[in-house]
């Protein structure tokens, strides 16, 4: 594992770009560009709040258990990245194209990594797509709009894939989320409004709880703490409790062979019997019940391990 660790191929590249008008954090183990002749590129959608440095643990994990063979990147969401100081939240000084495709909502969001795709991708290319919590939403989304996309597998983390405002989180959250999100914006502002070291000795303080706790996210966290990060963040998740409704049976079951899902034993965003219900629908479908005690937010101390169970499951899928 210090191997893995010190290895200058696990060094990653952060790009910062703007896609459906609105800026975007490209994290990337690997090969920077793809070529026609790439074969295979694991591509990582992230839950909310979609911040891809929250994932670097878990990609380097899978980038250096597969000999850095393939690369392994990860697409923010749109408006969830600290933007740099030579970039703004939306191109340009007229931001009505964003708000016009409303690319922070959840539907944007959808359409946002489809247009990620069509412009960095190029289309013969393999995909493994993983999905983390509202991300196996996007990606079911993303298979449904275009069928003609190569997925090799889609791996579904700890999926909120149906009523997200029944999970007993949904009903903590939907309140604040729908109807109370601008009073929970002032509070975010203030915390803005902080010097970076007194946001970094805040966050540490409020994880310090967990044993043990990846490092590697706290910087990431800071960044959310932007204002308008995680304001786009919670917009997005009142659209989740309003629109992730019933399961979308018909691309599950076009998709069936093709997908693997995830669910946590203990997740108050997706309780155990939606697991059940699921796999009593689709009795010939890969659904696994976590054994290993993993967090719905496993990024947070057991990205590896999260990832090495992933490898295991998809290994024999990649062999030529």
């Amino acid at each position: 594992m210090d191997d893995m660790v010190t290895d200058r191929r696990d060094e990653p590249q952060t790009d910062f770009i703007y896609c459906g008008g609105a800026l975007t954090e490209v994290l990337k183990f690997g090969s920077c560009q793809l070529h026609s002749g790439q074969k295979v590129l694991f591509l990582i959608i992230p839950g909310n709040p979609g911040v891809v440095g929250f994932y670097r643990t878990f990609m380097q994990t899978i980038h250096s258990m597969f000999e850095h063979r393939h690369p392994v990147w990860a697409v923010s969401h749109a408006g969830h990245c600290e933007p740099p100081d030579s970039m703004d939240m939306v191109e340009g000084t007229d931001s009505s194209s964003a708000a016009e495709s409303d690319v922070f909502g959840l539907n944007g969001q959808i359409e946002h990594k489809l247009a990620f795709l069509r412009k960095h991708v190029p289309r013969e290319t393999s995909l493994v797509l993983v999905g983390h919590s509202i991300g196996c939403y996007i990606i079911l989304e993303m298979m449904k709009r275009d069928p003609e996309l190569k997925i090799i597998k889609a791996v579904m983390l700890f999926p909120t894939i149906e009523r997200m405002a029944q999970t007993p989180q949904g009903k903590v959250m939907t309140p604040v989320l729908c109807h109370m999100r601008y009073v929970a914006y002032l509070p975010v502002f203030l915390l803005s409004l902080l010097p970076e070291g007194l946001k970094t000795s805040l966050i540490k303080l409020v994880f310090s709880g967990i044993r043990s706790l990846d490092q590697t996210v706290v910087q990431p966290t800071v960044g959310l703490l932007s204002g308008d990060c995680a304001a786009n963040a919670m917009y997005m998740g009142g659209q989740e409790m309003r629109k992730v409704l019933e399961r979308d049976n018909m691309t599950i079951k076009n998709n069936l062979e093709k997908l693997i899902f995830y669910y946590g034993a203990t997740d108050h965003w997706c309780p155990v019997q939606y697991y059940h219900d699921i796999k009593q629908d689709f009795p010939h479908g890969d659904f696994r019940l976590c054994e290993n005690g993993f967090r719905h937010a496993f990024v947070l101390d057991t990205g590896r391990e999260m990832a090495e169970v992933v490898v295991e499951w998809i290994r024999g899928d990649l062999r030529t």
